[in-house]
C-alpha cells in the first residue's frame, strides 16, 4: 500500500476552483473520481492522518499512487464531467448503481413510417417514445391489449408487416379489429400516425379530454338510434377505464414527478424510484449497490440522480424530483436537471400530504428490496466462499483464488482453431473480461501447442503492463503499449488460478508457458471432462474432489463457460467461412462493389469470363482493382453447381452467386 504523503501535491499547487479530480493506482488505473466546489479544500481532506479517515476512504488513498485534477468554470460543468468520467473509467471506489433487473418499457416507434407499439428493454433509441418502465412485461401487454381496441396501432414486426403487404392480406389482429391494417392500405400513413399520437397522448396521462369526447360521441350515436355504434363506443370507454385502473391515482393534482427513496446499512444501499405521470404511477425501478466509498444518504441520492438522468432529455426528466435528502450541491444539480429537461425542475423533500405519504411507500419498497437482496446474497456469498476455500485447500494454495481464469481450445477437425478465456471473480462470471483468440503460430489440430500459445500470449500482455509500471524488467522489450488513459487494461489483472480444459498434457503446456515468461505466482490446474478429475503440474495422480463439493461445482461452471464461449466463437468463424464466396478473397473489394459487379454481370461465372476492360466498365472499379479481381478469379477453382435444398433442383450457373447465398454448393459441406 502506498503512503498518501508520497504523492501529496505541494502546498499551493492545487487551485482553489471548482473541478473534478481522479485518483490513480500504481498501474495508472483510475480508481476514484470526485468533484468539488474547491479542489484545494476537498483534496486536503484526503491527505490527513490515515487513522482519522473513514475506513473506506483510507483504503482508497492507500491504494492510490497519484492524484490529478481538471479545473472547470462552474459546479454544473463539474457534475457533468464527473458523470462522464465515472461512466468512462468505471472506478472501483465509486458508488455505481446496477439495475437489479432489466426493466421493460412500452415503446412507440414514432421514427418509422408506420409507428409500432412494442415492449422494449435496454438503452433508449432516438425517435422512440417510451412509457414506464414496468415491473413485468405482461403488465405492458395487458395494457396494450386493452388499448388496441380504441387505438388500433400496428404491433407486428417488420417481417410480418412486409409479408402481409406482399400477399395483400392483413394478419389476425387486422381481422379482429385490433390493428388498422396499414400494411394493406386500410388507412393512410398520416391516419395511422394520428392513431399512434393519440395512443401516446393517452399513455402520457391526457385521458380526461379523450374519454369525454368518446362519451359525447356515444350519446350522440344513441340519440340518432345508431345503437351498434353507441355500444361499440361504450365498450371502448370501458376498455380505456380498465387500462387506467391498472395505474391507480396516487396524486390528485395530476403531478408529473419521480420519487426516489433510499434504504441503507453500513455496507449496502438500495434505491427505489416511482415514476408518477399525470398523478398515476407509470413505472417503478430499483438498484442495489455496495457502499465502496464513504457516502451518506445525500451522496447516494446525488449518485442516483446522475445514474437516472445522465442519458435522458426532454420529458423523460419530470417537473418534480422528490428525494429523502438534498445533496450538497442542490443548486448545481437543479440547474443540471433543468438543462436536460429544457425547463425548470423542482428538486426537493416532500414535507406533508399525499406526496409525503407516497414517499413513505417508496421507502418501504426500498427497505424490502434491500432485505431481499441481502437474504439472497448471504446465501450465495456463503456458498461461493465455501467453494473458493475448498479449491484453495484441494490445490494447496496460500489463499482463496479470488480471480480464476479458464482457457479452452475449440476447432472442427483442425479447421478454424480458436481459444477462449473466461474470468470469474469472487466466484461470479465477469463477462467484460472475457477474451477470445485465433491460433496464429501454426495450422492444424494440436490442442497442447494451442494451449501453450494462448497462455503465453495472455501473460505476455500482463508482463507488458508490469513493464510499463517498472515492476518487471525483462532482458528484451515487449513492444509498444497502448496509450495510458486510465481505462481498465485488457490483461492488466493477474489471476490467482489458471484452469485449463484438459488433462496432464494441457496443464503441462500452460505451466511451461508461465515458466518461460518467468511467472511463478500463478497456480495452474486442469479439469478433465471424463471423470471430472483435477490435474496439477508434475503430478502423476489427479486430485479427486467429492461429487458434492462446492469447489468442484465452481470449477465445472468455469470450465463449461469457457467451453461455451470457445464453441460460440468457433461456430461464428466457421459460418463466415462457409458463407464466403470467390469475391470475398479479393483484397480491397468491399460489399458495395461486390454487389455492383454481380448486378452488372449477373453471376460469378460471367464475371470470370469478362475481360479487364469489361470489368472496368462497372462504376467504382478501377483498372488496378480489375486486374487484381481477374487474377483472383482465374486462380480460384469454380465451385460445384448450386442446389436448391428444398427441391433438390440444380440451379443454372447464371444464378448470381455471392456471400451468404441460401443455396448449398456441391463441396461436401
Amino acid at each position: 500500500m502506498a503512503d498518501p504523503s508520497s504523492y501529496r501535491p505541494k502546498p499551493g499547487q492545487i487551485p482553489d476552483s471548482p473541478g473534478v479530480y481522479r485518483f490513480r493506482d500504481e498501474h495508472r488505473r483510475v480508481i476514484y473520481v470526485g468533484k468539488a466546489k474547491s479542489l484545494r479544500q476537498r483534496l486536503a481532506n484526503y491527505f490527513q492522518d490515515v487513522a482519522s479517515l473513514h475506513p473506506r476512504t483510507a483504503t482508497m488513498v492507500t491504494t492510490a499512487a497519484s492524484v490529478e485534477w481538471t479545473v472547470v468554470s462552474t459546479e454544473v460543468e463539474a457534475l457533468q464531467l464527473e458523470y462522464s468520467w465515472i461512466k468512462e473509467y468505471d472506478p472501483r471506489f465509486n458508488v455505481k448503481y446496477r439495475d437489479d433487473k432489466s426493466y421493460p418499457s412500452l415503446a412507440v416507434t414514432m421514427n418509422e413510417e408506420y409507428p409500432r407499439v412494442q415492449v422494449m428493454r435496454g438503452p433508449k433509441k432516438k425517435g422512440v417514445r417510451y412509457f414506464g418502465p414496468y415491473g413485468h412485461a405482461w403488465a405492458i401487454r395487458e395494457t396494450v391489449d386493452l388499448m388496441l381496441r380504441v387505438f388500433p396501432v400496428r404491433t407486428c414486426s417488420a417481417g410480418v408487416f412486409k409479408r402481409s403487404a406482399q400477399i395483400g392480406r392483413p394478419c389476425l389482429l387486422g381481422y379482429i379489429g385490433k390493428c388498422s391494417a396499414p400494411c394493406v392500405g386500410r388507412v393512410t400513413p398520416e391516419e395511422h400516425r394520428e392513431l399512434a399520437e393519440d395512443f401516446c397522448d393517452f399513455m402520457a396521462g391526457r385521458t380526461g379530454t379523450y374519454l369525454s369526447r368518446l362519451e359525447q360521441r356515444m350519446h350522440e350515436a344513441a340519440e340518432e338510434m345508431e345503437y351498434e355504434k353507441a355500444a361499440r363506443l361504450r365498450d371502448d370507454i370501458g376498455a380505456l377505464r380498465r387500462a387506467m385502473e391498472k395505474n391507480a391515482v396516487v396524486l390528485a393534482d395530476a403531478t408529473d414527478a419521480d420519487l426516489i427513496a433510499v434504504a441503507e446499512d453500513e455496507l449496502e444501499a438500495a434505491v427505489q424510484i416511482f415514476h408518477v405521470r399525470g398523478g398515476r404511477v407509470r413505472g417503478q425501478r430499483g438498484w442495489v449497490t455496495d457502499k465502496v466509498e464513504a457516502v451518506d444518504t445525500a451522496g447516494l441520492v446525488e449518485h442516483a440522480l446522475q445514474q437516472l438522468y445522465g442519458e435522458e432529455k426532454g420529458e423523460a426528466v419530470p417537473k418534480e424530483v422528490l428525494v429523502p435528502a438534498l445533496p450538497e450541491d442542490t443548486p448545481a444539480l437543479s440547474q443540471w436537471l433543468a438543462e436536460r429537461r429544457g425547463a425548470q425542475v423542482s428538486l426537493r423533500i416532500p414535507q406533508r400530504g399525499d406526496k409525503k405519504s407516497l414517499m413513505e411507500t417508496v421507502h418501504r419498497n426500498a427497505q424490502q428490496s434491500l432485505a431481499l437482496h441481502k437474504t439472497k446474497r448471504a446465501s450465495d456469498l456463503t456458498t461461493r466462499s465455501r467453494a473458493l476455500e475448498e479449491i484453495a485447500e484441494a490445490l494447496e494454495l496460500d489463499s482463496a483464488p479470488l480471480r480464476i481464469e479458464c482457457f479452452d481450445i475449440s476447432h472442427l477437425q483442425g479447421d478454424d482453431v480458436v481459444a477462449s478465456m473466461v474470468v470469474f471473480e469472487d466466484g461470479l462470471a465477469r463477462k467484460s473480461e472475457y477474451r477470445r483468440f485465433q491460433i496464429k503460430s501454426f495450422e492444424g489440430q494440436d490442442d497442447v501447442r494451442s494451449m501453450h500459445e494462448v497462455v503465453s500470449r495472455r501473460f505476455r500482455r500482463y508482463l507488458q503492463e508490469k513493464l510499463k509500471t517498472g515492476e518487471w524488467s525483462p532482458e528484451e522489450g515487449e513492444g509498444a503499449l497502448t496509450e495510458d488513459d486510465g481505462r481498465p487494461k485488457r490483461f492488466a489483472y493477474p489471476p490467482q488460478l489458471v484452469v485449463v480444459d484438459g488433462g496432464q498434457p494441457q496443464v503441462a503446456a500452460a505451466k511451461r508457458a508461465l515458466e518461460e515468461l518467468g511467472v511463478d505466482d500463478v497456480a495452474v490446474c486442469g479439469l478433465a471432462k471424463r471423470l471430472e478429475e483435477v490435474w496439477l503440474p508434475g503430478e502423476d495422480d489427479p486430485v479427486v474432489l467429492p461429487r458434492t463439493s462446492e469447489g468442484l461445482y465452481l470449477l465445472q461452471r468455469v470450465r463449461d463457460e469457457a467451453h461455451r464461449f470457445a464453441i460460440q466463437y468457433q461456430r461464428s468463424k466457421r459460418g463466415k467461412r462457409l458463407k464466403s464466396g470467390p469475391l470475398d478473397e479479393v483484397p480491397g473489394l468491399g460489399e458495395s462493389r461486390k454487389q455492383a459487379l454481380l448486378k452488372h454481370f449477373g453471376s460469378v461465372k460471367k464475371l470470370r469470363q469478362a475481360t479487364i476492360d469489361q470489368i472496368c466498365e462497372v462504376p467504382g472499379i478501377g483498372r488496378k482493382t480489375a486486374e487484381t479481381l481477374a487474377a483472383a478469379l482465374a486462380g480460384a477453382v469454380p465451385a460445384g453447381p448450386a442446389v436448391n435444398t428444398a427441391t433438390g433442383e440444380i440451379i443454372e450457373d447464371e444464378t448470381p452467386a455471392h456471400a451468404g447465398t441460401s443455396f448449398e454448393r456441391g463441396t461436401g459441406q
